[in-house]
Formats: structure tokens, C-alpha cells, sequence
């Protein structure tokens, strides 16, 4: 398995799910700023669209970073990272995994374009504050997303909270700052924060 990333992206989150399994990956790193390196035609077939993390082995191609937590839980049962297939609580593990790419980033841009124009209604992601009011009532349940379990849900949300807070966007919520912190404090999340930093 080889993972294409870069440092300081959307990457680290893979790097974390990885040192969750504690699976062997070959990581390939690729400065995404430079468009030349982004050209390379082995990393382009790794990842059509030139962005991180993407990951391939064998005929198996994925660029997003959602659909690799997925793929990666699904081939590692043994990791207790998702619930199986007809568990009761496959769907909402598959909502939460999936509600970083389609609501949190979206909502993340009114932080960072404020002239934007503003429609939460037509809007699939709504608005920024209606989505920390919904990341903030489920991760109340905690202390993980799924309650006492820890999921590949939670390397996604915890990697979009521990983003939000780096960039000073994180509204003064205790729930999610302690959230925060104890996704902070896993020790394969610190693994790959080192890994990226390296």
C-alpha cells in the first residue's frame, strides 16, 4: 500500500488512521505547491484531480480522504475502527465519517471568505453555525462520536476540530475543545502529527 501525501494538509488525517491499525504503508512524499511535482504522471494516476492524501495498492485507487478512512476501517476489522456492515450503528458512522468532507469544510469557508454570499438554506452543508451546533450534540453523547467506541469517524471529526482550533475558528465550545484534546492525546494521532512534522 503506498500513501501519497504532503505535510500540513488534509493528509495527516490518513497518516493518523494508518498508525490507528498499525499497518505497514509506503509513503510517498509530494510537495503539492509545486506544480511540477504535481504533474507527475504516477502520483496524477494515484489521484486525478492532484490533491492528498491518496493512497493506492494494487488496482485500488482513492483520493479522498473520507472514502480512505472507509476503505481502510472495512479491510481492517480486527481494528474495531467501524461497525460491521448490518451493525445498528453502521449509519450513523457512515453519516459522521462522511460529515467532515460535505459539511464541515464547506462551513469552514464562511470563517475564512466572511464576504461571501450567504444562503444556508440552499446550502447542503447549511451554515457554519448550525453545523457546530450539530458536531457539538453529537460528540455530547462522547466521549467519542459513536459514544465509548472510538471509530474512523472520529480520526475524521477530530481531525476537522483540531483544524478549526489551529486556525482560531473553533467557537469557545467546552464539548469540543475536550474533544480536542483527547484526540490530541491518542497516541497514534501524536505518531502522525510526528510524521508529518518530520
Amino acid at each position: 500500500m503506498r500513501l501519497w501525501w504532503c505535510p500540513a494538509t488534509r493528509a495527516v488525517r490518513v497518516l493518523w488512521m494508518i498508525e490507528e491499525l498499525g499497518i505497514p504503508c509506503e509513503r510517498v512524499r509530494i510537495d503539492i505547491r509545486d506544480e511540477a511535482a504535481k504533474a507527475a504522471p504516477a502520483f496524477r494516476r494515484a489521484s486525478p484531480m492532484g490533491k492528498v492524501p491518496a493512497i493506492e495498492e494494487g488496482e485500488t485507487r482513492l483520493w479522498d480522504s473520507g472514502a480512505i478512512c472507509a476503505w481502510l476501517a472495512d479491510r481492517h476489522p480486527e481494528a474495531g475502527l467501524a461497525p460491521a456492515i448490518n451493525a445498528p450503528d453502521r449509519g450513523a458512522w457512515l453519516q459522521w465519517l462522511m460529515f467532515n468532507n460535505s459539511v464541515i469544510e464547506p462551513a469552514m469557508l464562511e470563517k475564512f471568505v466572511p464576504d461571501a454570499p450567504r444562503n444556508p438554506s440552499a446550502f447542503g452543508w447549511g451554515s457554519f453555525d448550525a453545523m457546530i451546533a450539530v458536531l457539538r450534540d453529537g460528540i455530547g453523547q462522547g466521549p467519542w462520536i459513536l459514544g465509548e467506541r472510538f471509530s474512523a469517524a472520529d480520526v475524521m471529526l477530530g481531525s476537522a476540530v483540531v483544524a478549526m482550533r489551529r486556525f482560531n475558528i473553533l467557537p469557545a465550545e467546552p464539548v469540543l475543545h475536550a474533544y480536542a484534546d483527547r484526540c490530541l492525546a491518542r497516541p497514534a494521532h501524536q505518531r502522525a502529527l510526528a510524521a508529518d512534522q518530520a
